[in-house]
């Protein structure tokens, strides 16, 4: 990783009733890198994600994207200055096709959610249209999310996220409830999106086959506190880590 960082992480902390659920920690991900988070349940992974996207308030640390800060700012706020997300269990509005579901996600980027809905239909479809193409999704727009099969959900989830443009991509269990055909595509597609447009992704995974495959660099958490942090063949070989997951079967297979 050469010149500012995408993502910059320092001292990150936040505790909940006197347990420190994130315990002062450093890492950062560079533009078109894959960076996988992973650890333990209750590691403090989803408690940094949150303090990431602005849920959360951290009670100490920083937090900057491109060089700002963006440490206890809006979810909103952090969302324009291109901070996406995609969520473990996919989020659409399964009434409307795939193409309007991109297309609230562009109005909503545009301030123009107060279009009328008659109105609002014909607005961004070509915006829309071309980010269906990357996800290769476009020959199913006009079809209701409803009926769409969950590999396919998870490509619409994805269009939306990239509707802000975003500089980062945090991607909360990608592949969670897929087939192991579907998580191997959707993580090659992640990949490519994040190298041809230079987003760098941060992303948590509980296979660990997934993210030995498809992640550049890897981080491991435990109670709060960074306990490892390298490329997956070193992060594989971290006595430490190996101690972590003793007897869970996570590191070499499939494992929750």
């Amino acid at each position: 990783m050469t010149g500012t960082p995408v993502l910059d992480v320092r001292g990150l902390a936040k505790a909940f009733g006197g347990v420190r659920a994130v315990d002062e920690v450093d890492f950062s991900v560079g533009a078109g890198e894959l960076l996988a988070m992973i650890g333990p349940n209750g590691a403090g992974k989803s408690t940094c994600f949150n303090m990431l996207n602005g849920q959360l308030r951290p009670d100490a640390g920083a937090v900057s994207l491109a060089g700002r800060s963006i440490a206890g700012l809006a979810p909103r706020r952090i969302w324009r200055l291109g901070v996406g997300r995609t969520f473990q269990i996919t989020a659409t509005f399964v009434s409307m096709t795939v193409r309007e579901n991109v297309q609230m996600a562009l109005l909503s980027y545009h301030r123009r959610l107060g279009s009328l809905l008659s109105r609002a239909r014909d607005l961004y479809v070509a915006e829309a249209d071309a980010l269906l193409d990357r996800v290769a999704m476009r020959d199913q727009a006009e079809r209701v999310c409803g009926v769409l099969a969950y590999g396919d959900l998870k490509r619409v989830e994805l269009a939306v996220a990239l509707a802000n443009d975003p500089k980062l991509l945090l991607m909360d269990e990608p592949t969670a409830g897929m087939a192991p055909r579907e998580r191997v595509q959707l993580m090659e597609l992640a990949a490519r999106l994040a190298r041809e447009r230079a987003i760098a992704v941060l992303f948590t995974e509980h296979d660990m086959d997934v993210v030995f495959a498809h992640a550049d660099r890897v981080i491991v958490l435990d109670r709060g506190r960074l306990i490892a942090q390298g490329t997956p063949a070193e992060v594989r070989a971290d006595p430490q880590v190996q101690a972590v997951y003793l007897g869970s079967g996570v590191m070499y297979g499939h494992g929750g």
